[in-house]
């Protein structure tokens, strides 16, 4: 369906929040989906993010999310989106409303192994791994074990593969690491899913929210690294994980990082999924350009 405009979605809050006089409203693409209507509102009391699914998988995706969300509550130390208020819409679904966090996105680039907020960024995710597994198993979002997820990282390779589009010596690559079974000996556990600078917020040296976890499983710890992996450098993804390691309950096996390089990677075999999945040929031809450079970074190098 046609994308809604900013006031079609401020329409939607007014009738999901009681009382809501818009003053403002425009895009709030920064941290959408293709599958999602997302807007920024405005009233005399705060500013909300209006967000529509456009087709039935995105509605049940947002209506998972908001359950977990709700299990979640202050299990986190940091904020998490809490929905206030939904409208459902003509042809099914519900947009649903939420303020927008405190924090400003994180700026990788600035970080470095003594940043002050180095500390932050492990013990937060230590406390998101930590999370009991049954609070995502009870709203039905997806559970893998540590064989079931190697198999599907390479059922993407293949995938990727068929595409033509990826260079010979990076599928290796990705084939050699995914059939190093002793390095897939991981703890399932509860994962974001879609960790990346505009979705973690901070202030100072605190990260003071979460967002977009429409992703949520339990799966691969490492999988929540892969931003890290590559937007860091090396030493202060070593100074994040030490951190984490030291804050978790459980301790993180020692291939973590190699497997989060490797998520790293996969995400733009995904990302030229995607692009050929829904024929978009400038997303194909980005990812095309960003899988040359990446076959040339990572040439010679182990995984």
């Amino acid at each position: 369906m046609p994308a809604r405009s900013p006031l079609a979605l401020a329409a939607l809050a007014c009738a999901a929040i009681r009382g809501l006089e818009p003053l403002t409203s425009r895009d709030h693409a920064a941290v959408g989906r293709d599958d999602l209507d997302v807007a920024l509102v405005a009233d005399d009391r705060c500013e909300w993010v209006v967000r529509a699914p456009r087709n039935a998988a995105a509605g049940a995706r947002l209506e998972a999310e908001g359950k977990l969300l709700t299990a979640l509550g202050d299990r986190l130390p940091y904020a998490v989106p809490q929905v206030e208020g939904s409208a459902r819409l003509p042809e099914g679904g519900r947009a649903v409303v939420h303020r927008t966090l405190r924090g400003s996105p994180v700026d990788l680039a600035a970080l470095t192994p003594a940043a002050p907020l180095v500390p932050a960024l492990g013990r937060a995710l230590a406390a998101l791994h930590d999370v009991p597994e049954e609070l995502v198993e009870d709203v039905g979002l997806p559970v893998y074990s540590a064989d079931e997820y190697r198999r599907r990282r390479l059922a993407e390779v293949d995938r990727a593969a068929g595409s033509g589009h990826v260079p010979a010596s990076l599928l290796g690559r990705w084939e050699h690491a995914l059939e190093e079974v002793g390095a897939w000996r991981f703890v399932p556990c509860v994962v974001h899913g879609d960790l990346a600078p505009e979705n973690v917020l901070v202030e100072r040296v605190e990260v003071t929210g979460i967002l977009e976890w429409s992703e949520t499983r339990i799966a691969d710890p490492a999988d929540d690294f892969a931003w890290l992996a590559s937007g860091c450098t090396p030493p202060t993804l070593r100074a994040i994980v030490d951190v984490y390691a030291g804050a978790r309950r459980t301790a993180p096996d020692q291939d973590l990082t190699r497997r989060a390089r490797l998520a790293a990677e996969l995400a733009v075999a995904r990302w030229l999924l995607h692009g050929v999945s829904t024929g978009d040929t400038t997303i194909v031809d980005d990812a095309v350009a960003m899988l040359t450079d990446l076959d040339a970074a990572v040439t010679g190098s182990a995984w």
